[in-house]
């Protein structure tokens, strides 16, 4: 029977039904038939009727149609276990599983030779699918028995194959973990697969994992040691090893130098008799640091300190990257002044007073023309954190300051 013939047939029914639904209706409202057959005459041959689809939905609820609309795979929202759909997925897949993942393996290698990794990735994805599925099942001893052992030959060769061309993909992609997994998966099914071997090479020496990479490709080697691309990459494991191993000495020898540096320093903190002392949370400084300047190696070079100039009455200050032990206080706010917030011009050389805590939480009074050597090495101060701190305030405003730091400290010692 053909489209157009059962098409007609579904169409004569309808008719039928539809005709004998109307009667019915008359019959309830008390009319005769007869009397309605000439208006239902006219009005046929004055509208057309309704196509079979809108009268299998005439007088049906939208839900009743949607629900109808989802037993139809093009509309479904939700996978239901009838025909319909194992019909529907049946179609993507015609043949036997070995048919389907070579189809799936050869439209792999077109997108991979054209360049389209990602394409061809999920191509050889699928064919795995097809076959790994047919792997589990002989592992739980359900094999097909109406495969042979050349059947199963042939399928794991296409699997093994499928795995190191998705490795491939991986290796092109950068998913450097996920070639080397497909290579392991295909080195199960053949350990003397070479192109696995010499993927997994890649993609270890790829994220600087050279006992891996050398480890697969001694083994790729040892079944051919003639082959080229194996050759190619052992020679880069090679060279990328040399380049670890002197950026490594690089390194070892930049921590000793620093080492020997800070034991320097350490060295000369105690022979000029300067107290310091390291707080839980060191600030953070960049790259300014107590240092021996101008040869950190040289143990006759001077000291030279990071230090802060605090101006407590104004709630401001002022960072020195590099405060050299034989320089002044006067020698650096010669050029830190005039302060760009001081619009009284308070502060001035002449017009500031300087003043550094002591060990005992006490304030010192310092010269503005004395060494900072002769400051630090007076026994009564102390560098904390590898930092020199100077309070500097106007004249005018010191002797309250220092009085009001005083009553302050007096007070943090008394609820201690």
């Amino acid at each position: 029977m053909h489209i157009e013939e059962i098409s007609d047939e579904v169409a004569e029914r309808l008719k039928l039904a539809k005709a004998e639904s109307d009667k019915a209706e008359a019959q309830e409202r008390g009319e005769s038939t007869d009397s309605q057959d000439a208006p239902k005459t006219a009005t046929a041959a004055m509208f057309p009727e309704l196509s079979p689809g809108r009268v299998m939905t005439n007088k049906k609820t939208v839900d009743e149609v949607a629900a109808e609309l989802k037993k139809t795979p093009f509309f479904m929202t939700e996978l239901e276990e009838n025909d319909d759909t194992e019909a529907f997925k049946a179609l993507a897949y015609e043949g036997t599983p070995f048919e389907v993942a070579s189809d799936f393996k050869d439209h792999g290698n077109e997108c991979f030779r054209e360049k389209r990794w990602a394409d061809a990735k999920e191509f050889y994805t699928k064919g795995i699918l097809v076959l790994a599925a047919e792997e589990r099942k002989r592992a739980k001893g359900e094999p097909n028995p109406e495969e042979t052992e050349e059947d199963v030959k042939g399928q794991r060769s296409v699997l093994e194959s499928l795995y190191v061309n998705r490795a491939a993909c991986h290796l092109e992609l950068k998913n450097y973990r996920s070639c080397w997994l497909d290579c392991a998966a295909a080195l199960r099914l053949d350990d003397k697969n070479l192109k696995a071997y010499y993927r997994s090479a890649k993609a270890f020496l790829a994220v600087g994992r050279i006992e891996e990479a050398d480890d697969a490709c001694a083994r790729g080697l040892a079944l051919d040691q003639n082959n080229n691309p194996l050759k190619t990459v052992a020679r880069e494991i090679i060279k990328k090893s040399e380049e670890i191993a002197a950026k490594q000495k690089k390194e070892n020898e930049r921590l000793l130098r620093e080492k020997r540096r800070e034991m320097l320093v350490r060295a000369a903190l105690k022979a000029r008799d300067i107290k310091t002392r390291t707080t839980a949370q060191p600030p953070e400084m960049e790259d300014a640091k107590l240092q021996l300047v101008p040869d950190p190696d040289d143990p006759r070079s001077t000291l030279s300190f990071p230090t802060v100039l605090l101006y407590p009455a104004h709630l401001e200050s002022d960072f020195i990257k590099a405060f050299n032990e034989t320089d002044t206080l006067a020698d650096h706010l010669s050029y830190v002044f005039p302060l760009p917030w001081d619009k009284a011009g308070e502060y001035t050389l002449a017009g500031v007073e300087c003043y550094m805590e002591t060990l005992s939480g006490g304030l010192i009074k310092v010269g503005k023309k004395v060494p900072l050597l002769k400051m630090l090495s007076s026994g009564n101060v102390e560098v904390v954190d590898e930092v020199v701190r100077f309070f500097v305030l106007p004249k005018a405003k010191a002797a309250e300051w220092v009085q009001e730091f005083k009553t302050k400290k007096a007070a943090e010692k008394g609820g201690g």
